[in-house]
């Protein structure tokens, strides 16, 4: 992963709102969640919460689908794991903690 797509990244989630946001995806897993269930979740105005997630979506955190008449978010997992790959490297000494095929802590 190269470092502008890492600062990019860490920056996006360097804010209270869209840390918040990306945590609600990664715990709603692969089904998403819409931007109502969103709002209604975080008690956040619509306006508010669609510019956090065009800020976490421009940085790959989020990826979004249209289903019917309802936009669907969710987190990039393989792009955080990436994040988390990225810094975590050079923990333990150097030597890899997880196997070299694991693609994600495994939970």
């Amino acid at each position: 992963m190269e470092e502008q797509v890492i600062i990019r990244s860490l920056a996006a989630l360097a804010q209270t709102h869209r840390l918040k946001v990306f945590r609600l995806l990664v715990v709603a897993g692969k089904e998403g969640l819409t931007p109502g269930a969103i709002a209604e979740a975080l008690e956040l105005p619509a306006a508010t919460l669609s510019f956090h997630l065009k800020e976490l979506a421009n940085a790959g955190l989020v990826s979004q689908e249209r289903m019917s008449r309802n936009m669907v978010y969710r987190a990039s997992f393989e792009h955080m794991n990436g994040l988390m790959a990225y810094l975590t490297e050079n923990c333990c000494q150097g030597e890899a903690c997880l196997p070299v095929s694991a693609d994600s802590c495994g939970c």
